[in-house]
């Protein structure tokens, strides 16, 4: 018998302020815009921000208009960045878009009866994970989950004016201790958040950064970590350089897709590669990701395993996956070679399927776009319902 010691997880969140996503919230934003237009919009849709410049590029087929400044300048008001003094001024920011029209290869191997297939194909050839476990009632590993919450909390705080000295731009990460595959305790959580400048008022940095450490344990970090009940120590790093003044997109350049760990699980179960934002439910990186999720979660909720992993994977213009597993890590209440029979059986693995089980041809994308696309809370994310116990029961 092999007994595992202990181990440490780290996982980390970025705020929606951080340039990754801020570009991830424009792609999304023109996506829903333009899908609640034209349904069948056909979007892959790429940002980048840097000091002074929004660039938005990629290929689009629709029957709607997008304003593309609009979308920025209101994203970047959602967001905070309003005063070039937090990193970005949307009055001010120059936007360019280049946006092209899809290709007529792709397309039309997406197209239902287009294509070599009759079906609607994937939109890209690809590889795609879903996951879930018990540690968190979301179904959630525990790392990611309280990172977001801490991320959250922070734009939260500030945009309530709770803590009005908070910036839009910082980041999280929590580590854990496992005992096998349980979580015993939070060891560490870190915490950075851009602050105004508050030298005149504090009289030196040493008590800036003391006045900012203090508020964000005692308001951000604490709150958190007692909401989820889970023994901590008091092992807190804010702000670990110091001061964090200057952030933004005039500070670090910001792209879309660059978070995708982030994303979707901390690093606790493997990621096939692909981002999601700005994509429409026709790229598989997207659709086919959020129904591997949908099918992980409601193994585990219907208690036929702790933690259940999924993989999908599709060619490009082809209709039915390459490849499907379910894998259970030990935990099953059944083989997964059986279990992976029987969720053939019941959920959608075609990419048309996916898309009509999923309602993913409505505006929704944009909430998505920070604060990880799992283990999220409300009616749009329809990838997080669980009403397919029963039917895994009856089936099984």
């Amino acid at each position: 018998m092999v007994i595992m010691s202990n181990y440490l997880f780290t996982s980390e969140s970025v705020t929606e302020g951080h340039p990754d996503k801020v570009c991830d919230a424009i792609s999304d934003a023109i996506l829903d815009n333009l899908i609640e237009q034209d349904p069948n919009s056909r979007v892959a849709c790429e940002t980048l921000v840097t000091t002074g410049l929004v660039v938005v590029s990629g290929e689009v087929t629709t029957n709607g208009i997008v304003q593309v400044e609009n979308i920025v300048k209101d994203t970047l008001a959602e967001i905070g960045y309003i005063d070039e003094a937090y990193g970005m001024d949307k009055q001010q920011v120059k936007v360019i878009s280049c946006l092209d029209a899809q290709s007529l290869d792709i397309s039309q191997g997406v197209d239902e009866g287009a294509g070599l297939h009759a079906e609607q194909g994937a939109g890209d050839q690809g590889l795609m994970f879903g996951f879930a476990c018990n540690e968190t009632p979301e179904l959630m590993p525990l790392p990611i989950h309280l990172a977001h919450r801490l991320t959250e909390r922070l734009a939260k705080m500030r945009k309530e004016g709770i803590m009005p000295w908070i910036c839009p731009d910082g980041k999280s990460q929590v580590t854990v201790e496992y005992n096998s595959s349980k979580p015993l305790k939070v060891t560490k959580a870190v915490i950075a958040t851009q602050h105004d400048d508050m030298l005149a008022e504090k009289g030196s940095e040493e008590k800036e950064h003391e006045f900012v450490e203090t508020e964000v344990i005692a308001q951000i970090i604490k709150p958190v970590l007692d909401k989820y009940g889970i023994t901590y120590d008091e092992e807190f790093i804010v702000n670990g350089t110091g001061r964090f003044v200057y952030g933004g997109p005039a500070t670090d350049t910001g792209l879309t897709g660059r978070k995708i760990i982030v994303d979707t699980y901390g690093g606790y179960a493997p990621h096939g590669g692909g981002a999601f934002s700005g994509k429409d439910p026709s790229k598989v990186d997207r659709s086919a990701t959020y129904m591997a999720r949908y099918i992980a979660k409601n193994i585990v909720a219907a208690e036929l395993a702790e933690k259940c992993e999924i993989q999908l994977s599709y060619s490009i213009g082809v209709a039915e996956p390459t490849s499907f597993y379910v894998k259970t890590f030990g935990t099953g209440k059944l083989d997964d070679a059986a279990l992976t029979k029987a969720v053939r059986e019941l959920f959608p693995l075609k990419p048309a399927g996916i898309i009509q089980h999923l309602d993913l041809k409505k505006p929704r994308y944009r909430k998505t776009a920070a604060y990880g696309h799992f283990g999220r809370v409300g009616d749009e994310f329809t990838w997080e319902k669980t009403d397919k116990i029963n039917d895994l029961h009856n089936l099984i």
